[in-house]
């Protein structure tokens, strides 16, 4: 070959004898084919074939398989974010006319979906009680196609009886997704609990390093993975090789930074618990929390996400324990290494008035950061409240 062809067509090099511990990291728009005839036979590869890049890569496969064995899942399909995730599954399955039931305490941008471009699209949603567990079902008439649930709840951490709510909605043949994302599968596994469609957001304990954004659906049901992965194709959804090496690079860090950080959490929501009114204190883990029953039943642990409740007119006084904070960052999203902190005014996003706490909740996500460092910026905080709401 000429020179010029060597340079974009370099020579075959052996890999005998090689053998890395990490997954390499294959990137590709044009998938090549060995002859015409298997282009033209490319469609037959199937969904999960390779036929072009954007559909995915090794790479890619290699975290699809990582996570489909996690969920206990069958397969697994990857966006560019949690919430393109739910996106997603919401165009996929419903058409005009159809309805979806959102749990109260889902996350403010599935609510502004709801609200913005599916409503715009006759698709119709209804908000119910998170706690309604089996009584869901005076809810499931005839326009219902998807039931959506989150839990533990946003912010508020309301735990749902997915058990119950999915046994209503398979007499009805409607299908039932959750956000698993608070949790991740290595402490609650949906499937296994009734639930049709598993959402993570992968930018959480996945990544694990506040450095990159993805999702992932995962199913079991073989019409459900065609619906989904023809709408992913027909959107032109796809994500990136590099990210993908990213997260399966975090996976392997995953079990121990979520330990830690629950270990962490759970301690400091304990020592507020016992300085504070106790009901201000949001964790699913806690004896003093509405549903900590049934979370002990679902699940095999907690998570490094919780909340305190702060009463309206201590909000000057909050924002300053923030800005003087040493070791918690402000800002969006959780499961990093570093601890966040942020104030959220739930009580406006809310239908009913026992999922709306008053005030101000304080989000706390717990990172790898010394426990004493994180407790020296919270103790301020928690003396404030205590002053006024002892335990």
């Amino acid at each position: 070959m000429k020179d010029k062809t060597v340079c974009v067509c370099p020579p075959e090099v052996s890999h005998e004898g090689f053998a890395s511990l990490a997954t390499p990291t294959y990137r590709a728009s044009t998938i090549a084919f060995p002859n015409a005839q298997a282009f033209a036979k490319r469609m037959e590869r199937g969904p999960s074939g390779y036929v072009y890049g954007l559909h995915g890569t090794p790479t890619t496969r290699t975290l699809e398989a990582s996570i489909s064995a996690l969920e206990g899942a069958k397969y697994t399909m990857l966006q560019p974010s949690g919430q393109a995730s739910i996106s997603m599954v919401f165009l996929a399955l419903l058409k005009p006319g159809d309805t979806v039931l959102v749990p109260d305490c889902a996350y403010p941008p599935v609510s502004t979906l709801c609200n913005g471009y599916l409503a715009e699209r006759g698709i119709h949603h209804r908000v119910y009680d998170p706690l309604i567990g089996a009584d869901i079902a005076a809810e499931l008439d005839d326009s219902v196609k998807l039931v959506w649930v989150e839990s533990p709840g946003s912010a508020t951490m309301e735990v749902q009886d997915l058990r119950a709510i999915a046994r209503a909605a398979r007499e009805r043949g409607i299908p039932v997704g959750i956000d698993n994302t608070w949790a991740s599968p290595l402490h609650f596994k949906p499937l296994n609990y009734g639930a049709d469609i598993v959402v993570e957001a992968l930018t959480k304990y996945f990544g694990g390093h506040s450095d990159l954004l993805m999702g992932s659906v995962s199913v079991n049901d073989d019409g459900l993975y065609d619906r989904l992965k023809s709408t992913m194709g027909m959107l032109g959804i796809g994500v990136s090789p590099d990210d993908c090496s990213l997260v399966l690079r975090g996976m392997e860090t995953m079990a121990v930074r979520l330990k830690h950080g629950s270990d962490v959490a759970l301690d400091f929501a304990t020592r507020m618990a016992n300085r504070m009114d106790a009901k201000m204190v949001l964790h699913p883990a806690l004896p003093s929390h509405p549903q900590h029953d049934m979370w002990k039943r679902d699940f095999a642990g907690a998570s490094a996400l919780f909340s305190i409740v702060v009463p309206a007119d201590m909000a000057s006084e909050l924002d300053g324990h923030i800005d003087n904070a040493k070791t918690f960052s402000i800002g969006a999203s959780w499961g990093g290494t570093h601890s966040l902190m942020v104030p959220m005014a739930i009580g406006a996003m809310r239908q009913f008035s026992g999922n709306a706490p008053g005030g101000l909740v304080l989000r706390l996500s717990i990172g790898m950061e010394d426990p004493d460092d994180l407790w020296a910026d919270l103790e301020p905080i928690i003396d404030m409240i205590a002053r006024v709401h002892p335990a």
